[in-house]
């Protein structure tokens, strides 16, 4: 049976605002994501467009403390907007959230994603641990995902328990959790509570979004400048290899999802599919398909409202997952 969300539970339409901005970013950073030469030269420039979008779109929660790590190949950023700033404390009792951020292997870091997660941190009272893994083109597959698998265990390591962790993400994050989490299978490493995804993308030869984009075309990029750009991460490997296709093997234990996409994104069909896969494997994933939202939507609170809503959505999931209460995110007004 199917878990995912009604669709009558979230907006009919998305706020005038949202579509507004949808429809300038066709028009603006489309065009620019197109014309980029996805080579080193090109990466740097994207790299400084996107920070200034995600810095100008959404800053930093108040009371929000930042704290650098660069321990033995961990780094990253501990973003804590909890009410007591309590990232210090470990042990059974102290749930914590593992952020893998996206863009295409290549372009972002913890630093551009400070303001997404102090906002996740702030809504779930939970500190949030951003891993600042290696990107491409300096550092191809499989350095991100052999990155992410350190930092989980390393938080298992301070003494966070498997059950009170919970891996999020976005975008590129969304294929770097699934490949996480079957890792952990296969090493036979407890799973974290729950995932969380945003945008999630998980077809890496974009077969899924071209098929989306010809009945819908994506405001920020193309799905061929997007294989592009992930092609500096995946360059001299197949595409079959099982860690890039995600293969998951009869057997496999996931724990439990919960994806929200944005209507008007090319990547909404990796979420259906991400759904069907997780489902197949014996758990649950609740979906949400957010009506006219562009990718990433959770990051851009001041050009889109819902932004706020999603993030009470994911709270409620999350805090349920830990807490072993009754999620009930699908009954409340996304408005």
């Amino acid at each position: 049976m199917s878990t995912s969300t009604t669709r009558s539970s979230l907006p009919l339409r998305g706020s005038w605002r949202s579509r507004c901005a949808a429809r300038t970013t066709a028009l603006t950073l489309r065009p620019i994501a197109s014309r980029l030469p996805y080579d080193r030269g090109g990466v740097k420039m994207a790299r400084v467009l996107v920070e200034v979008a995600m810095r100008a779109s959404g800053g930093v929660a108040r009371g929000t403390t930042i704290t650098a790590v660069d321990h033995e190949n961990i780094v990253g950023e501990w973003v804590d907007a909890t009410r007591n700033n309590s990232h210090e404390v470990s042990g059974t009792d102290a749930g914590v959230i593992l952020y893998l951020h996206g863009s295409a292997f290549a372009i972002c870091s913890a630093r551009t994603h400070r303001g997404l997660a102090s906002r996740l941190s702030r809504e779930t009272n939970l500190p949030v641990f951003v891993v600042d893994y290696r990107l491409a083109p300096e550092h191809p597959f499989p350095s991100a995902a052999d990155d992410i698998e350190r930092a989980y265990r390393w938080l298992l390591e301070q003494g966070y328990q498997s059950g009170n962790i919970v891996v999020a993400g976005d975008s590129a994050g969304g294929h770097l959790a699934l490949d996480l989490v079957i890792d952990n299978a296969r090493r036979s490493v407890p799973q974290p509570a729950a995932v969380v995804l945003f945008s999630p993308l998980i077809d890496l030869t974009f077969e899924l979004a071209e098929g989306r984009e010809r009945t819908q075309r994506d405001p920020m990029i193309s799905a061929a400048s997007a294989r592009a750009l992930t092609g500096l991460y995946t360059h001299g490997q197949q595409s079959d290899i099982p860690r890039l296709r995600l293969a998951v093997e009869a057997g496999t234990v996931l724990p439990p999802f919960m994806v929200q996409a944005g209507g008007a994104e090319m990547l909404v069909a990796d979420a259906e599919y991400l759904r069907t896969l997780v489902e197949a494997n014996g758990s649950t994933c609740e979906l949400e398909i957010w009506p006219d939202q562009m990718h990433v939507f959770q990051a851009l609170p001041r050009i889109s409202p819902e932004a706020a809503s999603a993030l009470r959505r994911t709270s409620q999931f999350i805090h349920a997952q830990l807490h072993g209460t009754s999620s009930d995110s699908s009954k409340q007004s996304a408005s």
